[in-house]
C-alpha cells in the first residue's frame, strides 16, 4: 500500500507536541492559536469558493435518501455515542467519553464521501449536496449536542457564543468562498492540490496544538497503551454499526446500488477537516483537548481504509448489473 503523507504528518505533529509541548501552546513562541484561526477561515474560504451549486442542485430531489444520510449523520450516531458515553462512566476517562460522544455528533465529510461514492460508481450529485448540507447543519447541530452531555469546555465558550464562533470562523467564510467563486472558481478548479494541502496542514496544525495543550496539562500520564486499543476497537465498532444500519435502510428503502453506495459514504463517515476546528472553539481551555479529539483521529483513519475496500466492491457490483459512464467532473469540484 502507497504509505499515507498525511497520516505520517499527523503522526509527526503527535511526538513533536508529546516532546515539545511549549512550542504548540496558544501562547507559545509560534502564536499557534492565532495562526489556526486564520488557517481554518482561509480553508473554508478556499472550500467555498471550490464548490460548484450545480453539483448541489443536481442531487437535492432524492429526499428519501437525504432524510437516511442526514438522520444517521445526528440521529443515530449521537445515540451510539451516548450509550457509549453512559456505559464506559468509570473504565473510561471522562476526556475519552466526551470525545466518543463527539465523534458521533460530528458531521459527515464532504471530499472523501464524494471521492468514495465516486470511486464506488455511485450517484455523485446526492453525495456532494449530502456532504455539504451535513457539514452546515454540523456548525449548530454538533455544539447543541454536546452540550446535552457536558458543559462546552472547562473554561471554554458557553454554547451560545460557541456557536456563533463557529459560524463567524466556518460558515461566513465559506459563504464569502461561494460569493467569489467566478472570480477563483476556475483557478482553484485547476490547483486542487493547493486546497487540499491547505486543508490538511491547518489539521495538523490543529492536532499538534490539541495534543501540545494536553501534554503540558500532563493528562497523557493518566493514558495506557490498554486504553489506547480500547479506543481504537471502539471506533472500528462504531463504524461497523453505521456500515450495517446505512445498508440495511437503504435496503429497506429499495434504493438502487448507485444510491445506495452514495448513502453508505456519506452516512457513515465523520469529518476530521470539521471537527478539528470545532474541537478547538467548542472545547477552548479544556485541558483534555487531546483526548476529546482522539476517537476522531483513530476513526478519520479507520474510515478511509475500510470505505476504500467497501467502495471497490459497489464498484465491481454496479458494473456488473450495467456499466456506467464516468461521473461529470464537475461534480468533484467539493
Amino acid at each position: 500500500m502507497k504509505i499515507d503523507g498525511f497520516l505520517i504528518a499527523m503522526a509527526s505533529a503527535i511526538v513533536l507536541a508529546l516532546l515539545f509541548p511549549w512550542v504548540g501552546m496558544d501562547d507559545g513562541p509560534v502564536h499557534l492559536g492565532i495562526l489556526t484561526t486564520i488557517g481554518i477561515a482561509g480553508v473554508f474560504f478556499l472550500h467555498g469558493a471550490n464548490l460548484a451549486p450545480k453539483a448541489l442542485r443536481d442531487g437535492a430531489l432524492h429526499w428519501r435518501l437525504h432524510l437516511l444520510v442526514q438522520g444517521t449523520t445526528f440521529l443515530f450516531f449521537p445515540l451510539i455515542g451516548a450509550a457509549l458515553y453512559f456505559a464506559s462512566e468509570g473504565w473510561l476517562p471522562d476526556g475519552l467519553r466526551l470525545g466518543f460522544f463527539y465523534l458521533g455528533a460530528l458531521s459527515s465529510t464532504i471530499s472523501s464521501s464524494v471521492a468514495m461514492t465516486a470511486m464506488a460508481r455511485g450517484n455523485v450529485a446526492v453525495a456532494v449536496f449530502n456532504a455539504t448540507l451535513s457539514g452546515l447543519i454540523g456548525m449548530v447541530a454538533t455544539p447543541l449536542l454536546v452540550r446535552l452531555v457536558s458543559t462546552v469546555g472547562a473554561g471554554g465558550p458557553a454554547v451560545g457564543e460557541a456557536i456563533l464562533d463557529i459560524l463567524k470562523t466556518l460558515l461566513l467564510p465559506f459563504a464569502l468562498g461561494q460569493a467569489c467563486r467566478p472570480l477563483i472558481g476556475a483557478f482553484l478548479h485547476r490547483h486542487k492540490k493547493v486546497v487540499s494541502t491547505l486543508d490538511r496542514g491547518v489539521i495538523v496544525l490543529i492536532v499538534f496544538g490539541s495534543f501540545a495543550e494536553s501534554t503540558a496539562s500532563g493528562l497523557w500520564r493518566q493514558f495506557s497503551p490498554q486504553s489506547f486499543l480500547i479506543v481504537t476497537g471502539l471506533a472500528a465498532g462504531m463504524l461497523a454499526l453505521a456500515l450495517f444500519f446505512t445498508i440495511s435502510i437503504s435496503r429497506l428503502l429499495k434504493l438502487d446500488t448507485a444510491d445506495e453506495a452514495a448513502a453508505v459514504f456519506c452516512g457513515s463517515k465523520k469529518s476530521l477537516a470539521n471537527g478539528a476546528p470545532i474541537a478547538k472553539i467548542l472545547f477552548a481551555g479544556n485541558p483534555a483537548i487531546g483526548m476529546i479529539v482522539l476517537p476522531v483521529l483513530l476513526y478519520h483513519q479507520i474510515q478511509l481504509i475500510v470505505c476504500a475496500s467497501l467502495a471497490r466492491r459497489y464498484a465491481l457490483h454496479i458494473q456488473r448489473l450495467a456499466p456506467l459512464s464516468e461521473p461529470s467532473e464537475s461534480a468533484f469540484q467539493s
